[in-house]
């Protein structure tokens, strides 16, 4: 993620010292994103990384930090949050809400094949059923509701068939919600973000999923198509791989089948999925924030995804 604020080396290991986490041994700041602030911070137990809560209030992230313990101990390989002597996981520095969490072995495989795409469908489906007894909620807060408060802002950066685009699939998106299909799909906690430098790889082995700052209580088809419009793509193109595709599709349901209003409504939500990232990267392109390590996504990829999304619509066989 980008820097925004700024933490010394006396700052963090006062902190390693409140959780009681050992001596600094070092600090880095990690580049890319643009929500958070993230470092990782090394120390003589190990390895971890801090995160300082840029937009997300003190009230919003006990959701997602008693949700990565809850599927840490529901067996999902994900970063585990630490507590200090009271007990508690959510910690203040520099005037910011603030994390320490487990650092997952491995790497992002960037580049994945049908093999990281089967682990990602299981691993996906593993995770949503860990979810269901998990007692907190919290709405999706990059949802509909948000998509329609932000297109007028990002409206006026756009030429004339962009923004009838992102108009007329907005329109589409709203009918989709209203609909009986989309009331029946399953609902639950997801990840909503799981993009390939999210997950975790040794080799074929999946380690884990991390950046749970975008989770929310959604449909989990929604979660599953945000995999499918980033794993199943070609990523200059933005146009669909139907192997890698099917081998996540397959994988899921061998775990999770899907239900019949799921299997009706793929192709609506893997627009929706294009949709809700091609906002989010206008926002950010056009009205960014400063930041020492900020690198804003193109806009335009999304776009590309979501004209083929509607051009050739994707159907589970």
């Amino acid at each position: 993620m980008a820097v925004f604020t700024e933490v010394s080396n006396d700052e963090a290991r006062e902190l390693l010292r409140r959780l009681h986490l050992g001596e600094l041994v070092a600090l880095r700041g990690i580049e890319g994103g643009i929500e958070n602030t993230n470092y990782f911070l090394t120390s003589d137990q190990g390895e971890f990384v801090l995160t300082l809560f840029e937009r997300l209030t003190a009230e919003q992230l006990p959701f997602y930090l008693h949700l990565m313990k809850h599927l840490a101990h529901g067996g999902v390989p994900v970063p585990d949050p630490r507590a200090d002597a009271n007990g508690d996981i959510l910690h203040s520095m520099c005037g910011k809400p603030a994390a320490v969490v487990s650092k997952l072995r491995g790497k992002s495989q960037l580049a994945p094949g049908p093999v990281h795409c089967a682990a990602m469908g299981t691993m996906l489906a593993r995770m949503h059923l860990a979810g269901r007894g998990y007692d907190r909620h919290q709405p999706n807060l990059r949802g509909l509701p948000w998509w329609n408060e932000t297109v007028p802002v990002v409206l006026p950066h756009l030429d004339a068939s962009q923004a009838a685009l992102l108009r007329s699939e907005l329109a589409y998106q709203n009918h989709v919600a209203a609909s009986s299909a989309y009331t029946a799909l399953p609902t639950g906690p997801v990840h909503a973000d799981l993009f390939r430098d999210n997950v975790m790889f040794d080799g074929e082995e999946l380690t884990g999923f991390f950046d749970f700052y975008f989770a929310g209580v959604d449909t989990w088809l929604f979660d599953l198509a945000v995999c499918l419009n980033d794993w199943c793509i070609d990523l200059p193109t933005g146009t669909h791989d139907a192997a890698r595709a099917r081998r996540m599709l397959d994988a899921y349901q061998a775990v999770r089948p899907l239900t019949a209003a799921e299997r009706e409504l793929l192709p609506a939500l893997l627009r929706a999925g294009a949709l809700r990232f091609w906002i989010s990267r206008l926002w950010d392109f056009y009205l960014p924030r400063e930041a020492s390590m900020l690198t804003p996504h193109d806009p335009t990829h999304f776009e590309r995804v979501l004209r083929g999304r509607i051009a050739l619509p994707v159907h589970v066989d």
